[in-house]
């Protein structure tokens, strides 16, 4: 087996989709389109490098194995690397020798950003090679689906009659609200939360553009938002009516239902069966972590009291966490897919 190496040329995807056949991890299926031609960046374009190692067999050589490295706007004090190896030509050294190219290409990134970055799935061929490599985990992500119900409606004071609780379904506007996901309110608490919850790989400072492209344009397919508020207090004591909102404690942002079952691993489909509902969950950062978790579980109870919802979570999201891992303990929500971590030198 004589191996060499070459950037990238375009029709190496298709060559190498032979080879490769599907992707055998949901993080293969991301980054097997990072793929492409290198590039030195600018007009919106990352800078990129791309290496093929090709298997020369009668002096005709067959691409086997490719490997990238580049830059990310978002979360840029690290480069994104990604290694594939057919898998009749694992063991052989391949994959390290394109992570060490990679390396060798990343001390010249313009950004002047060296460290590397990568995800895995627990227990794949994967995670021995990014092991094996130095790369450790830094953060767990699970996708989660939460069924219907599995939280108790929260019970609010209604201050419009008597101070009587009311139950979520049924607190006032002032309480629960739809905001539009153009909302700048609504922005600048999902771009506080998001910075907040990832001092493990500091996303950088976002404008209220980047927030919205981000998390709340129509191109990421969100189509509706609602708040938890606290209560509105008046500035001029007991019984003047309250002249502002109470501030936002909790969000969930709502996204188009998934194309298909590879957008929603191991989700159930099909005539009859109620589709989870993609949602991003967070809280305004400055609550403290008892308000937290109490905002973020009835913001969950309120979106989950009817139908099932699917939500990213990761370690890093604690009140998060505390609504939703003991509901995994108990059978009331589940894991829609492998576990992917992120892993890095």
């Amino acid at each position: 087996m004589a191996i060499e190496y070459r950037e990238w040329r375009d029709g190496d995807d298709l060559a190498l989709l032979e080879i490769w056949g599907g992707p055998e991890t949901a993080q293969a299926r991301q980054f097997r389109g990072a793929l492409a031609v290198s590039s030195n960046g600018g007009n919106g374009t990352p800078w990129r490098r791309c290496i093929v190692a090709e298997d020369v067999v009668d002096g005709v050589g067959i691409p086997v194995a490719a490997g990238v490295v580049y830059e990310a706007s978002l979360h840029p004090e690290r480069l994104w690397t990604y290694v594939e190896v057919a898998r009749d030509h694992r063991r052989n050294g391949i994959g390290a020798t394109l992570l060490a190219m990679l390396r060798r290409e990343a001390g010249n990134a313009p950004s002047g950003v060296s460290k590397l970055r990568a995800k895995v799935e627990p227990g794949s061929p994967g995670a021995a090679f990014a092991e094996a490599a130095g790369l450790a985990p830094i953060q767990r992500s699970r996708l989660v689906i939460v069924e219907p119900g599995a939280l108790r409606l929260p019970v609010f004071p209604d201050k419009d009659h008597g101070g009587r609780p009311i139950d979520g379904e049924n607190a006032g506007s002032d309480i629960v609200m739809d905001l539009a996901t153009g909302s700048v309110e609504l922005t600048d608490v999902v771009g506080r939360y998001y910075t907040s919850i990832h001092g493990w790989d500091s996303p950088g400072v976002l404008s209220v553009g980047q927030v919205q492209k981000l998390f709340l344009d129509e191109l990421t397919g969100a189509h509706g938002a609602i708040v938890l508020r606290a209560q509105p207090e008046s500035a001029f004591g007991q019984g003047v009516a309250p002249s502002k909102k109470g501030r936002i404690r909790a969000f969930a942002v709502s996204y188009a239902a998934p194309a298909g079952p590879d957008d929603a691993p191991n989700a159930e489909v099909g005539p009859g069966v109620d589709t989870p509902t993609d949602v991003f969950v967070g809280h305004e950062p400055s609550l403290d972590a008892d308000d937290a978790a109490e905002a973020v579980r009835d913001m969950l109870a309120l979106i989950a009291y009817q139908h099932p919802v699917m939500l990213e979570l990761d370690d890093s999201m604690t009140a998060l966490r505390a609504a939703v891992e003991p509901l995994l303990e108990s059978g009331k929500a589940r894991l829609a897919g492998a576990e992917t971590l992120v892993v890095s030198d």
